[in-house]
């Protein structure tokens, strides 16, 4: 009988000891879902700041998109300011083509009204 008993304990402490693992497996999973989802939070908020705005950007800067030159930052500054980056094609300063290119690294941000 008392060997049955050191068994049964043996093996509860077993248990337990083997138990703690998995519930922090399970708060480390839960713990790296909630980091990833702040990182593409952040991410997000990142490339929402790396767009270039084509109402305030030089033509310098605008020459660093591809597809755009000499000619094509010239008329995209002389026919600001623009309401939607769509605008560019809208008003025939660039073709489609070459704002499909560029649509994902634009934006038109309005200015703060007074």
């Amino acid at each position: 009988m008392k060997l049955f008993r050191y068994v049964l304990i043996l093996i509860a402490a077993v248990s337990v000891w083997a138990a703690p693992p998995q519930a922090s497996a399970a708060k480390k999973a839960k713990s790296d879902a909630q980091s990833a989802a702040k990182s593409a939070e952040k991410g997000a908020s990142q490339a929402a700041d790396k767009l270039l705005d084509i109402n305030t950007a030089s033509e310098a800067d605008l020459k660093q998109l591809p597809g755009i030159g000499d000619a094509y930052s010239a008329k995209i500054v002389q026919n600001r300011p623009y309401h939607a980056k769509n605008e560019l094609v809208q008003k025939k300063i660039i073709p489609q083509a070459t704002y499909n290119k560029i649509k994902d690294m634009i934006i038109a941000k309005q200015p703060a009204k007074k």
